[in-house]
C-alpha cells in the first residue's frame, strides 16, 4: 500500500475520531458525579460471573475509577498523538471486555449485532493506529521519539515507536 498524504489524512481523522469516542465516555464518567459501572456489570448476560466479581463494595470504587480515567487518559493520549501505541493498546483491552459485557450469545447488544458489534471494530480501528505509527504523524510520537531519555530506554522507545 502507498503511503499517501491522503491515507495519512484518513489515519489522522480515525485517531481524531478514537479519541473523541474515548474523551466524550469521559465526559459522563469523569465528571458526572455518583456515576458507577455497578449498574452496567450487573446487568451482563453471557459472563455475568466474571463481570459481576468487579461490583463488590470494595472493587467497584477502583473500576470505576480505572474505567473513567482510563477513557480519559486514552483520549487524551490518541488527541495529542503521545504513547498512541500504548493508549491504543489498553483501548483495545478496554473494546474487548466491552464486547464481552455487552454480549447475550450470539448476538451482542441486541439482535442486530451478530458476534461483531462497533466494540470490535473501534478495535479493529485502534490496532491499524498502532500498525501504521499514526503518532508520528501531526503527533507528539514523532517528536518524543528523537529525545535522549526516550532513545536510552527500551520501554520507551517503544512505546512511541
Amino acid at each position: 500500500m502507498k503511503d499517501t498524504a491522503t491515507i495519512r489524512t484518513l489515519l489522522l481523522l480515525l485517531r481524531f475520531c478514537m479519541a473523541w469516542t474515548f474523551l466524550y465516555a469521559a465526559s459522563h464518567q469523569v465528571f458526572e458525579p455518583g456515576f458507577s459501572v455497578t449498574g452496567f456489570l450487573n446487568s451482563t448476560k453471557t459472563f455475568h460471573d466474571l463481570f459481576a466479581l468487579f461490583t463488590g463494595p470494595v472493587i467497584a470504587p477502583i473500576t470505576t475509577f480505572l474505567v473513567s480515567y482510563g477513557h480519559l487518559l486514552i483520549g487524551l493520549s490518541l488527541l495529542v498523538g503521545l504513547l498512541v501505541r500504548v493508549s491504543a493498546a489498553f483501548g483495545i483491552l478496554l473494546m474487548l471486555i466491552y464486547w464481552m459485557a455487552h454480549m447475550d450469545f450470539p448476538y451482542i447488544s441486541s439482535t442486530t449485532n451478530f458476534l461483531v458489534d462497533s466494540h470490535i471494530v473501534y478495535a479493529l480501528v485502534l490496532g491499524l493506529l498502532i500498525a501504521t505509527r499514526i503518532g508520528h504523524y501531526y503527533g507528539l510520537d514523532g517528536w518524543a521519539s528523537e529525545l535522549e531519555a526516550v532513545k536510552g530506554s527500551k520501554l520507551l522507545n517503544w512505546a512511541t515507536a
